[in-house]
């Protein structure tokens, strides 16, 4: 505990838990609908807006928000009309926007070995409080769409046909979706920096999904799981002098495996639960009495899951006789 008297890494754990926070709770959407490698192209994305920040003398965290939006709602466009050729043009879009990134730092007068090093890899304990209300403004905002709009955004993550025939937008829900992920991706590159911001929007939530059974408990027990290796990973980092970014994503991934070796006997369990509960159906022939009439006699009865008593459908039409 003797780490909480210094500020650097209180406003280090602050950031934690608001990058665990925003994170799986917008990964979740993505891995929805398999497009868990976004937020890995838009990082590449964001590197150009770090340079343009070093190149303009500005703060590299806006300048990268403006950009990141920028090449998200192209990425969706690209998308959404379903060319060919989109992958390619996507590539191309990721491989530009590291190249301009690296050009623009080299640039810069504030170039050097460590400068473009702390967005790549992430610098959690040189996080100034400008950067921190940075980003609880734009984690708050994250948030606010990701819970707010969470069954909207379900919907159309699931099957836009159906969405879009309920009168939902899909367009703009998709937009929306991948401006978010973008600012989320700048939210984090302080913390795990831009080439593992997306092992921590997937990895947590590809864990709890062997474990959950809905959407709703999914994205609640990623978001719980996103800050506790957050806040681990920084902690440990700051006792080992190790970088925080790799030690979150490690953690991250231990977890993961431990889950997936927990799943499978989970779900056997839960099989066989299933199917002792359930029970086979049974089938009883009623015994016939003295004097009761030939369609009494034929009536078979099936018992059904809830208890009840269906008649044989061939003695309920009439075709018995």
């Amino acid at each position: 505990m003797d780490m909480l008297n210094y500020d650097f890494m209180q406003r280090a754990l602050i950031a934690a838990v608001l990058v665990g926070i925003t994170a799986p709770a917008v990964g979740v959407y993505l891995v929805q609908r398999r497009q868990a490698l976004m937020g890995d192209g838009i990082g590449h994305v964001a590197l150009t807006g770090v340079g343009l920040g070093f190149l303009f003398q500005t703060s590299p965290i806006w300048m990268a928000v403006l950009v990141c939006v920028l090449g998200a709602i192209v990425m969706e466009l690209v998308r959404s009309r379903g060319r060919q050729r989109g992958d390619i043009a996507l590539a191309m879009l990721f491989y530009g926007g590291m190249a301009c990134g690296k050009l623009l730092v080299s640039m810069s007068a504030q170039a050097g070995s460590g400068s473009l090093e702390s967005y790549l890899w992430g610098s959690i304990l040189t996080v100034s409080p400008s950067d921190l209300t940075t980003i609880a403004a734009l984690g708050a905002v994250v948030i606010a769409i990701t819970i707010g709009l969470r069954r909207q955004l379900f919907a159309v993550c699931q099957d836009e046909e159906f969405a879009r025939v309920t009168g939902i937008p899909v367009r703009v829900l998709n937009l929306l979706l991948a401006v978010t992920a973008a600012v989320t991706v700048t939210v984090a590159m302080r913390v795990v920096g831009l080439l593992l911001v997306s092992a921590l929007m997937v990895v947590p939530v590809a864990a709890t999904q062997q474990l959950t059974r809905s959407f709703a408990a999914t994205q609640a027990a990623s978001i719980a799981l996103g800050i506790t290796v957050a806040v681990a990973g920084v902690a440990g980092s700051y006792q080992a002098d190790v970088p925080s970014g790799p030690a979150i994503v490690l953690l991250a991934i231990a977890i993961f495996a431990v889950f997936s070796a927990i799943a499978a006997p989970l779900a056997r369990r839960r099989h066989r639960a299933a199917a002792t509960n359930q029970g086979p159906e049974v089938c009883k022939a009623a015994i016939p009495t003295q004097g009761a009439s030939p369609r009494q006699d034929t009536d078979l009865h099936t018992t059904t899951e809830n208890g009840g008593q269906q008649s044989d459908p061939i003695a309920s039409t009439g075709l018995a006789q």
